[in-house]
């Protein structure tokens, strides 16, 4: 069964360094489209970093300057450097990712469970 399983969420004060990863547990034959998303209570769900189907990276324009997203050398796990927190990143943040299960079949949206960033002094 495929997972997307986030850690390294928790408290930190502005101006201060998390970093969170999603890695995809399971048996796979591809991943495509891993995306950062955060929410706040009472707010929809905002995109915050993605990889694009050609590897580049994209940022929400909150974001640009600050986050930066990257994977490991087999792709399975995705991370979230967040640097110069604010306040208003406090957030639940959530990977996803479109996953192909086997060759040939179509690709699925996961979700991970989420994991709470607090920025506060």
């Amino acid at each position: 069964q495929v997972q997307l399983v986030e850690s390294g969420g928790g408290l930190a004060q502005p101006g201060g360094s998390l970093r969170l990863s999603c890695t995809v547990s399971g048996s796979f034959s591809g991943i495509s489209g891993m995306t950062w998303y955060r929410q706040t209570p009472g707010n929809t769900r905002e995109w915050v970093a993605a990889f694009t189907s050609g590897g580049a990276t994209n940022y929400a324009d909150s974001v640009k300057g600050r986050f930066s997203i990257s994977r490991d050398n087999a792709g399975n796990t995705m991370y979230l450097q967040m640097n110069n927190l604010k306040p208003e990143d406090t957030a639940v943040y959530t990977c996803y990712a479109l996953i192909r299960l086997r060759s040939g079949y179509p690709r699925k949206d996961y979700w991970g469970q989420g994991t709470q960033v607090t920025v506060s002094s």
